[in-house]
Formats: C-alpha cells, structure tokens, sequence
C-alpha cells in the first residue's frame, strides 16, 4: 500500500489512508502537550476525539477489525498508590479527558460491532526523535546541547514513570497481533524523581546541565507509578534502562549530531 501524507483533519486523507484491505490501524496521532491541552482544549477535544472517532468508524465502515489506541495514564488523573487498569477514570486535564473519551468509543465499538480495540496506556514515551518535543526529557537534553538551563516545577520530587520508544514500538506490534479490547499500561514498571531525571540526564550527556525550580504547574500529577503486569502476562517486557534510554535521545540533540 502506497504511503499517504496529509492532516488527519481532512476527511479526504482519511478516506485514502482507511482501505478495506487494511488487517488493524495504530492511531498514534494525537496533541500529547498536557500543559497544552489547559491552553488549547478545543484544538485537543477535535484532534483526540473528533478525529479518533472518524477513523474508527471508517474501520468499522470497511471492516478493518482491529483499531489498536495510543492512550495514557492520564485517563486516572491524581492518585495515591500504584495504577491499575481497574482504576476508575478521572482525568484532571483536557489531555487526559479526550484521551478517556477515545478508551469509551473504542469500548462502544467493540461491544457493538466486535471490533478488537486495545487501548495501550502509556506511560513518558522517551527516545530518539524528540526534537518536536516539550515533554522533561527532551528539555533536559536541549539544555545540554545549548549550554543552557532547564525549568523544574515545584519540588523536582514528583515521580515518573519512563518507556523507550523502542519498547511501545514492540507492545504495538503485540497489541496488533492479539492482544483483546480494553485498556493495558505500557510502561517499565520504575518511578523515578524529576531530580533521578536530572543526574541520569547529566551522566548519559556527561555535561553539568543547569535547573531552576519554578512553581508548580496545575494538572501535574504528584507519582506515576504503573502496573504492567497485564502487558507481561500478554508477552510483553521492557528492555531499555533509563541510562541506556536516555543516552538513545541524546545522539539527537548532542553537538557532535549537528556537525
């Protein structure tokens, strides 16, 4: 099948991307800004939900049976302990609201029409081509490269959850190949600090990269700490460690990249 470039938004992009020889679609596209989505939530209501919709309902349309989502654990909004795929929703940002939205279509579409639609909750995706990116890693890394400095809100105690890009690439393809509708978080399993962040970032970039602490910013979650037990029991583990992770983004954006 020839490759299709265009917006998503346009309908006519879809109609050519969405053929009834299709096996399953990965819908990766999405606005992923949190903060973003608090300055933008309309733009994000019609990319995360309006279109996501679209195209599941093409599928159904040309029976494409499986729709496999590129979801968050932001569906959960703030809580205290580990999550879980049985954590009810409660998203406390635009971001994670529309990406809750996207989980009941795509649980509509399943118990309707028997379509297969996993929904992987991903975790802070992190690795090579970030440069588009406003997420930690990719500010931390510019700050390197730039002999600059980065911004860290609030305490830097808050905790994260981190998967390399190259693990989400492998649970989509098991996701494709049979894993059944529902939700199921893809993320390694560690918590790590903001500041674990920092000093993992300054020994893969070998450079003493500079913060300032700022006030915190609304709709940050306080800890990130995942579950991935379905993902494993379904054949899937994470392999990359941060350091490694983290040493993948910086050949990016390192000096010796831009000569």
């Amino acid at each position: 099948m020839p490759a299709v470039r265009g917006e998503l938004d346009d309908p006519g992009v879809r109609d050519r991307a969405v053929t009834d020889d299709l096996d399953a679609i990965v819908h990766l596209a999405a606005e992923t800004s949190v903060l973003g989505s608090v300055e933008r939530p309309a733009l994000v209501q019609r990319t995360n939900v309006e279109i996501t919709a679209a195209l599941l309902e093409l599928a159904r349309e040309r029976g494409v049976s499986t729709f496999v989502l590129a979801s968050t654990n932001a569906v959960v909004g703030p809580r205290e302990g580990v999550l879980t795929e049985e954590v009810p929703l409660a998203p406390m940002t635009p971001y994670g609201a529309t990406k809750a939205a996207g989980e009941m279509i795509l649980s509509g579409y399943s118990g309707a029409y028997g379509m297969r639609t996993p929904a992987l909750r991903l975790t802070n995706v992190y690795g090579p081509g970030m440069h588009h990116k406003d997420s930690f890693i990719p500010r931390l890394l510019r700050a390197a490269a730039d002999d600059g400095e980065v911004q860290i809100y609030g305490d830097g105690l808050q905790r994260r959850d981190l998967v390399h890009v190259s693990d989400v690439a492998k649970a989509f393809a098991n996701a494709v190949a049979g894993w059944p509708s529902g939700p199921v978080i893809v993320g390694s399993g560690h918590s790590h600090t903001v500041l674990d962040l920092l000093e993992t970032a300054r020994d893969a970039t070998g450079l003493p990269i500079s913060a300032r602490h700022v006030p915190p910013k609304p709709g940050e979650m306080p800890a990130v700490v995942v579950d991935n037990s379905r993902a494993r029991a379904r054949g899937w583990d994470p392999a990359v460690s941060l350091l490694e992770g983290v040493r993948s983004a910086w050949a990016d954006f390192s000096p010796a990249a831009r000569s």
